[in-house]
């Protein structure tokens, strides 16, 4: 399973995409994949609380 830390990395990497993008609408593309990386990440740690494991 992937670490937390991995799915920050793709959310820095969507939010650095976006601040390059022209076009509002690959802006808000990139920042919605962004905070579903972020989600993810934050799931992650949840579950790794939850049943005791480290990341």
């Amino acid at each position: 399973m992937r670490k937390a830390s991995e799915y920050r990395q793709h959310a820095a990497d969507c939010r650095a995409l976006a601040a390059k993008m022209e076009h509002a609408n690959e802006r808000d593309l990139l920042l919605r994949m962004a905070a579903t990386w972020e989600e993810m990440a934050h799931e992650r740690e949840r579950s790794t609380a939850r049943d005791g494991e480290g990341e």
